[in-house]
């Protein structure tokens, strides 16, 4: 675990922290903390209906950020807080790719389980091209990082056992795999 990250204001980023706790409806002083959400763009739900809240935690890598800048051509690092990210993960290949129902386990006991991909936004993308400059001097667009992050943005869970996590936490990864007994085999 590279950093832990919370939302402590408004806005789209997160402050840093040493430790994050954990609640089974989410991270302790966030603003994604809750069993429920109202629907979002791309939602299969009418606006305005309330739903189970799948992005109670947000992760990201230190890798697929690297690819980011790099496919963005910043200038300076791209960081798990201005993104706002929860958790920064290192040594997880293709993080953005775990399967839903992937575990990650800490030392305290917690548990995040993996619900789906974290796909970009374009509010953070108007964010980033406010806030950022590139190497070439061309000017980012507010689809800038939708298109640079595309499947490397991450990925959204909810908690299954609460507990705190902290930056340099050693993380247990059990990637998901469908049981024998559910997988039909050729006759």
């Amino acid at each position: 675990m590279i950093s832990v990250h919370a939302q402590l204001g408004a806005g789209l980023s997160k402050a840093t922290q040493n430790t994050i706790e954990m609640e089974l409806d989410g991270v302790v002083g966030d603003r994604h903390r809750s069993f429920q959400r109202e629907t979002w763009p791309g939602d299969k739900q009418p606006k305005g209906t309330v739903r189970r809240n799948e992005r109670q935690w947000s992760a990201v890598s230190v890798e697929e950020l690297v690819e980011i800048q790099g496919e963005m051509d910043l200038t300076e690092p791209l960081t798990a807080s201005f993104v706002g990210a929860n958790l920064c993960l290192s040594g997880i290949s293709q993080l953005s790719r775990l399967p839903k129902g992937t575990l990650l386990k800490f030392p305290s006991g917690a548990e995040l389980s993996v619900e789906e991909y974290n796909p970009p936004c374009a509010d953070m993308g108007a964010q980033l091209a406010s806030a950022y400059n590139t190497n070439s001097g061309r000017e980012l667009t507010s689809t800038s990082f939708s298109k640079a992050a595309k499947l490397t943005r991450g990925i959204v869970g909810v908690v299954d056992v609460p507990g705190a996590i902290s930056a340099g936490d050693e993380v247990v990864v059990e990637v998901f795999e469908t049981s024998s007994w559910l997988v039909r085999s050729p006759d």
